[in-house]
């Protein structure tokens, strides 16, 4: 696989709830109110220490858009996903 590089994020930060890996900056945040089929969700306009998956299409609310799941590169959990 290769050597981990991972970014350190400096400030007020979400990080994965398996590994504690730094994801986002609370600055990046740009709305609270969406919603997933696990709760709540956040919009970030940029992330750090993620891989993406495969692109997709998937019915929401809003209509079909094309979407990848994000994984931490640490531990491989889903932490959510980004329009593509």
């Amino acid at each position: 696989m290769g050597r981990l590089f991972l970014v350190n994020l400096e400030g007020k930060i979400y990080s994965c709830k398996h590994c504690k890996t730094q994801l986002a900056l609370c600055d990046d945040i740009v709305s609270k109110s969406f919603h997933c089929r696990h709760g709540k969700a956040y919009l970030f306009s940029k992330v750090a220490n993620v891989t993406l998956g495969p692109m997709e299409d998937r019915l929401m609310m809003t209509g079909l858009h094309t979407v990848a799941d994000i994984f931490c590169v640490k531990c491989g959990s889903v932490v959510g996903w980004t329009y593509v």
